[in-house]
């Protein structure tokens, strides 16, 4: 699994390559941190490969350990900054799981006591059985 140098139809590649400005915070040879234009809150930060890789599944592991790196000195950073009292580290694969730019990316969103930001819903209550069967067929997918 490989991600390629760059997409030319990719905004985040764009924003690499310095045809598209951006507010950087953190840049290496392999990864590179800016803000959101669009955020949730107050210093909500992107993490990205600077390679293009589509979503998670499809970035090798050395790639994924390099950005992982990076969210947790810039995380540290994010929360510090903007004096939060947690946070939250998210991350979509596809259009139906939100992801709106096909480049996999982390959003590093401070948190702060009273904010009223949600995440997500649930469908319905779990239920044991269900949850034993569905653990069950992923430890045999892997």
């Amino acid at each position: 699994m490989s991600c390629s140098d760059r997409d030319p139809d990719c905004i985040f590649c764009k924003i690499v390559a310095g045809e598209i400005p951006s507010h950087k915070v953190y840049e290496d040879d392999d990864v590179l941190a800016f803000l959101d234009i669009a955020p949730t809150i107050q210093g909500h930060t992107l993490v990205i490969p600077k390679c293009h890789c589509p979503t998670l599944i499809e970035t090798p592991p050395e790639t994924l350990r390099k950005v992982a790196a990076v969210i947790r000195r810039v995380l540290t950073a994010v929360v510090d900054a903007t004096d939060a009292d947690g946070s939250n580290v998210l991350q979509s694969n596809g259009a139906c799981a939100g992801q709106v730019v096909r480049h996999v990316h982390f959003h590093l969103v401070p948190r702060r006591e009273g904010d009223h930001l949600t995440l997500g819903s649930r469908q319905s209550d779990p239920v044991e059985d269900d949850l034993a069967a569905r653990a069950e067929s992923i430890r045999a997918a892997m």
